[in-house]
């Protein structure tokens, strides 16, 4: 009780409590004037300024907002055609005004019962000075600390909605309290709708790649009090189930001793992000103008074929490297231009005489090198060049212009005699060169005589 006697000691105040004494407005049935007046002097005489309204008509909210005060006394026992309830009700939420009720001590016991004490507490009338002056100023100053609270949760919740990415508070049994602007964007819920929901009916996300849910990041942060990122394959399915890319990061809310009290989930769209990446994939494993794989991606899957035949005795693959005859007369005739058209049209036709499975890459200029893997001997090797050579005796149709090409391959074949996968790329070129020497438009396969 120590800090209800220094309350007690020294009078509340509104700012300076040497300038601003406190108002008070007392709110009486017009039938107990008597009361009226005791109590107006008890509390003129512990300090307080004090009005009192007893004639009540339709302007009573009006003749409230002109007193301005800081604390309201009602009586509960209003004649029949007022109803306090409401009045402090208004009185709280449109004027943000404490507000205690005046009550007799025969309805002591129903106020005991809490009949009144969510909408406001009470003091009997016949209080004595120090009682009515305690319940005051602990009333003033219970609504100073919660106005400081909304003050201060208003001004986190204005943060919150101000933020750029989306924001959802959990509590320890993973539902929903609070959603702000960006969450509702991205997720297409609305606040009001998911209140107390729990997170997995609005939150869904999912494995991009394996499709499945991730049900269980919330559940785990307040487990384990850890913050989790959001894997980089997440992806939102929203409320009329369009697919969104997310990252982030879900974090444990604890209180002042540790103890979690829910979860923070933040994230945000990485479309951009995702898009970004993958031209970055795009630039550094692909040829920008004819849209195939660069020599470093065919390196790369050339090296994961040889790898596999080191492991697996029956597997075989086999390396064609590929040079367009006669390509420098089509630049010298049509223009640079018209050759990097021409190379891209090239691609698509090359594309078009291998199986699924196998990977054509240019390596600069008109060089192009293709991987066949998983061929059954140097008989599949043959007839993908046979092949080639046969659909580039049709014209392309290049911007109108019909051009003729030809071309001359290498072909090696992988054995376990070879030591590195770059091997069968330079004995397949060196085959080329064979094959250009010998009239182009010709296919070579790579043998030991040909290196002397």
């Amino acid at each position: 009780m120590n800090w209800l006697l220094k309350l007690i000691s020294q009078p509340f105040s509104i700012g300076d409590s040497k300038m601003t004494p406190v108002k008070i407005l007392v709110i009486e049935d017009e039938n107990i004037i008597g009361i009226n007046i005791d109590i107006k002097k008890r509390l003129h005489k512990l300090g307080y300024i004090v009005s009192v309204i007893t004639d009540f008509g339709e302007d009573v909210i009006g003749k409230i907002s002109e007193a301005t005060p800081n604390l309201v006394l009602i009586d509960i026992c209003l004649s029949s055609k007022i109803n306090s309830i409401q009045i402090a009700d208004i009185i709280q939420q449109q004027f943000n005004i404490p507000v205690l009720y005046l009550a007799n001590s025969s309805e002591e016991q129903r106020l005991k019962k809490n009949y009144f004490r969510e909408h406001g507490d009470y003091i009997l009338k016949h209080s004595d000075e120090r009682e009515l002056y305690a319940a005051i100023e602990i009333a003033l100053h219970k609504h100073q600390i919660v106005s400081r609270v909304q003050q201060q949760q208003q001004k986190w919740l204005t943060v919150i909605n101000s933020m750029g990415c989306a924001v959802v508070v959990t509590d320890t049994h993973n539902c929903i309290e609070l959603m702000n602007p960006i969450a509702e964007l991205l997720t297409g819920w609305q606040q009001e709708e998911v209140l107390g929901q729990g997170i997995g009916q609005v939150l869904s996300i999912i494995d991009s790649h394996t499709k499945e849910r991730l049900e269980n990041l919330v559940h785990q942060v307040i487990v384990t009090g850890e913050r989790v990122d959001l894997p980089d394959n997440c992806t939102l399915i929203t409320k009329n189930g369009s697919q969104i890319p997310i990252g982030d990061s879900i974090t444990p809310i604890c209180d002042r001793n540790g103890n979690i009290t829910g979860t923070v989930i933040v994230f945000q769209d990485i479309s951009e992000r995702k898009q970004v990446e993958a031209q970055l994939l795009r630039n550094a494993f692909y040829d920008s103008l004819t849209l195939l794989p660069n020599r470093v991606l065919f390196q790369d899957r050339l090296q994961q074929a040889f790898e596999r035949s080191k492991r697996q005795k029956d597997y075989q693959f086999a390396v064609l490297f590929l040079d367009l005859d006669g390509f420098k007369q089509i630049n010298d005739r049509f223009g640079h231009s018209m050759g990097d058209d021409f190379l891209a049209v090239t691609a698509r036709r090359l594309e078009s005489c291998l199986r699924s499975g196998d990977t054509i890459a240019r390596f600069g200029g008109d060089e192009f090198a293709i991987l066949l893997e998983d061929i059954v001997d140097i008989t599949v090797a043959i007839h993908i060049a046979q092949r080639i050579h046969e659909t580039l005796e049709s014209s392309l149709d290049v911007n109108g212009h019909q051009i003729f090409t030809t071309a001359s391959i290498g072909i090696s074949l992988s054995n376990h005699d070879y030591e590195e996968p770059g091997l069968l790329l330079r004995d397949a070129d060196i085959a080329m060169y064979r094959a250009k020497r010998q009239g182009k438009a010709n296919y070579v396969i790579f043998h030991e005589q040909l290196i002397n």
